[in-house]
């Protein structure tokens, strides 16, 4: 009886069933088999268009000035500036120190 508990047992791996070196590792079927086609088959394609752009380097080149983002983007970090603290001088930072008071 323990001698075929002990040969019928299953050798379980040690530690996390599913990571490391002695994991154990899933059957393949037609399921994983077909994501895994089309995960291959959509890098394909992203493959295929990063090789042929829509635009040519030449085409590209100036584009953004033309739609006029450089102004933007210089307008949009003056706004963000502003909100921040504005620049300030020493005399205007010490002006609460001034003491105009005299005796008498």
């Amino acid at each position: 009886m323990r001698l075929t508990l002990l040969l019928l047992r299953k050798k379980m791996p040690k530690g996390n069933i599913w990571i490391g070196k002695d994991r154990i590792v899933p059957k393949v079927d037609e399921v994983t088999v077909r994501g895994t086609m089309k995960r291959l088959q959509l890098e394909e394609q992203n493959m295929f268009y990063l090789r042929h752009p829509y635009l040519t380097l030449d085409q590209s080149w100036g584009h953004a000035g033309a739609l006029g983002k450089g102004k933007a983007l210089i307008q949009k970090k003056c706004e963000e500036r502003e909100k921040w603290m504005k620049d300030v001088a020493m005399e205007e930072r010490f002006k609460t120190l001034e003491n105009n008071d005299k005796w008498e």
